[in-house]
C-alpha cells in the first residue's frame, strides 16, 4: 500500500525510537537482575546504587512511567533489605 510521505517519516521515527527504548528497558532491567542475582548482600548493596540510578534515567526520558519506576526500586529495596 503507499503511504503518504508523512506516515513514512512516522515509521521511520517510531522504529528509531523503539530501538532507543528497547535498549534502555534491557539496560534496566539487565541491572535489576544483577543485584537480585548477587551472590551476598554486600555485592548487591554495591549495585543497588547503580540500579536505581539506571532506573531513574529510564524513568526520566519517559521510557517508563514514573510509578512503575518507583514500584520497581520499591520491591529492589525490599529485595536487598531481605538478604
Amino acid at each position: 500500500m503507499a503511504y503518504p510521505l508523512s506516515t513514512k517519516k512516522r515509521i521511520r521515527q517510531a522504529k528509531k525510537r523503539n530501538l532507543r527504548n528497547r535498549h534502555f528497558k534491557s539496560m534496566m532491567k539487565t541491572w535489576i537482575r544483577r543485584v537480585e542475582e548477587a551472590p551476598s548482600k554486600d555485592e548487591a548493596l554495591k549495585l543497588f546504587p547503580q540500579a536505581i540510578s539506571v532506573i531513574d534515567k529510564v524513568a526520566q526520558k519517559g521510557i517508563i512511567h514514573k510509578n512503575t519506576a518507583a514500584n520497581k526500586k520499591s520491591s529492589l529495596a525490599n529485595h536487598v533489605n531481605a538478604l
